[in-house]
């Protein structure tokens, strides 16, 4: 048995179960905060991932964190990297997000233009194409 999976009933042994899942959804709801905060909006599927599995909503944190944060490469520099893989596997929704994400942490319109020329000389036309609306917000 797992504890805090499974309610026993009226004896009290659930009790624990109550506790947890209330912490768990205040931890959820921090971690929701934090990445919004950072990112200037909450991508939805970070919701539905939430409440779903609060461990996976943990491990993207972790991975969020070293993508939002200054190390060898200053957290902008990642992001536009970001920019140009997910503008590679030609996800329009993802390249939306990542242009938020480069917008607010200080990407310049000159520096976004030379990512989009890097997109279309590794991954072509379509993957710049799939930028359409994350482009829109240069405007």
């Amino acid at each position: 048995m797992i504890l805090g999976l499974t309610n026993m009933g009226e004896h009290g042994e659930g009790s624990h179960k109550g506790h947890h899942e209330k912490h768990g959804d205040l931890e959820h709801e921090e971690l929701l905060e934090s990445m919004s905060e950072k990112l200037g909006f909450t991508p939805h599927i970070l919701e539905i991932l939430g409440e779903l599995d609060s461990e996976s909503l943990k491990k993207y944190n972790r991975c969020d964190k070293k993508l939002l944060s200054d190390g060898a490469l200053p957290a902008k520099v990642k992001i536009l990297i970001a920019l140009a893989v997910v503008a590679s596997k030609q996800c329009e929704r993802c390249t939306v997000v990542q242009m938020q994400s480069a917008l607010k942490n200080g990407a310049t319109k000159e520096e976004i233009m030379e990512v989009m020329d890097v997109i279309f000389i590794t991954s072509g036309a379509p993957a710049v194409a799939a930028c359409r609306d994350a482009l829109k917000l240069l405007k």
